[in-house]
């Protein structure tokens, strides 16, 4: 704990200083995963349970559909959603949070406490 640097530490201050290091730091690689002006959104509006892309589509409602495909195809990939085709007629296509997916919640639940109790 010893290492980490309060807000109230601006440059120059006489505290501890952030380690520098070559890879990206544990905030940074989660960013990469969940960041993005959908893929949070995605992940909240599944939480519920399954929903058909149309569906998901109308939750997200200012994502373009080219946009929403990108960013479940991203998730799919990284294990975040899963995606299931549904055989009628048309084909229609859901998409579910995986076990991976489920466990990013209690981020989007802070984020949404911290927010909803400080007005933002």
């Amino acid at each position: 704990m010893a290492d980490r640097v309060s807000i109230e530490d601006g440059p120059g201050a006489a505290g501890p200083q952030p380690k520098q290091c070559d890879e990206p730091c544990p905030i940074e690689r989660g960013m990469r995963l969940l960041g993005g002006k959908w893929k949070a959104s995605i992940l909240w509006h599944l939480k519920a349970g399954p929903l058909r892309f149309n569906a998901l589509s109308r939750e997200l409602g200012g994502a373009s559909k080219k946009m929403i495909v990108e960013h479940l195809k991203e998730m799919e990939e990284i294990g975040l959603v899963r995606r299931e085709v549904i055989a009628t007629k048309p084909v229609a296509v859901s998409y579910e949070l995986t076990t991976f997916g489920q466990s990013a919640l209690g981020i989007l639940v802070s984020l949404y406490d911290w927010c909803e109790e400080h007005g933002v």
